[in-house]
Order: structure tokens, then sequence, then C-alpha cells
């Protein structure tokens, strides 16, 4: 038995850019930075960011492109690929990336999210977005209904991008 699991919550380092395969599947791309704070040997303390690039494909390439953008807080679920490309001096290069087949918006309105489900009131809820597994992406939505936090104004069906 073998898991290639990955679970990341961390700020856009950049908007998403979205383009569209042949057969017109959207496919988004996105770097991602994680924090870690630590205590170096003279007890000083350190902060190390990791980035990550992030792919996500169909209708979630869709609302990343519509709804994230750079310094957006996400929580993102998904599994790690190799890709091995050439570059222009015809070096073999290796890249990981992370396959989304799962995000969260976090914070509030301010920070991108939109809100929760159709008539509930939520302010820093997120939403989240998933395909079902082993798809590749462009499965349906699921919107998660969002935590506490100040009222914001009704959401109609007109307000759902889906």
């Amino acid at each position: 038995m073998s898991v290639n699991k990955v679970i990341l919550v961390g700020r856009l380092g950049r908007d998403p850019e979205t383009r569209y395969t042949g057969a017109g599947q959207a496919v988004a791309n996105f770097s991602l930075a994680t924090d870690e704070s630590y205590k170096d040997r003279n007890g000083e303390r350190q902060k190390r960011t990791e980035w990550h690039k992030i792919v996500l494909w169909g209708k979630q390439a869709e609302i990343a492109q519509q709804y994230l953008k750079k310094g957006s807080l996400i929580f993102v679920e998904g599994r790690i690929q190799t890709r091995e490309w050439q570059d222009k001096e015809g070096q073999k290069r290796t890249s990981f990336e992370i396959v989304a087949n799962n995000f969260r918006m976090l914070g509030g309105r301010a920070e991108g999210a939109i809100g929760a489900t159709a008539g509930a009131s939520a302010s820093g809820g997120g939403t989240d977005f998933e395909s079902p597994a082993g798809s590749g992406g462009g499965g349906e939505e699921s919107i998660g209904a969002g935590g506490g936090g100040s009222p914001s104004p009704e959401i109609s069906d007109e307000d759902i991008p889906f």
C-alpha cells in the first residue's frame, strides 16, 4: 500500500494563471508559500518559506481564476506529481508540483473568499471546492458552511458562481 497525499495552508505568491487544453479543459497554475518558524542554535527565531507549485483542473481552475488572488490564504489538498522536462539548453530538469483535488478559501471577504452556502451568513468561513478522487479535476463542488464571525449580507442564488 502507498499514499501520496499533501495538505498545505498558505498564501498565493501570484494570481492564478489559467490556460485551456486542446479539449477545452481549464488548468490553473499558481505558487503557494508556506512558512515555518524555528529557533536556531543561538536561540534566535528564524523563519523559512517554502514555495509550492499548485495545479488545478476543470471547474476548480475556473473558480480559482475568478476568486483567488496574490496573498489569498487557502487550504489545499492533493498529491505530489513529478514532472520531467528539458530546458532551453537541452538539460533534463525535474520539478515537483501539487495537483490539487480540493481547496478551501480561508479568511474573510477582504482576503478574496466568498461567503458560505446560499442564505447562510458567514464572513470568515471559506468555501470548499473538491473533485472526485481520481477524476483529474472538473467534478462538482461542495460548499461547506462557514464558521462564525460577523454577519455578512445574505447571498442569493445569483451570487453563487456555479
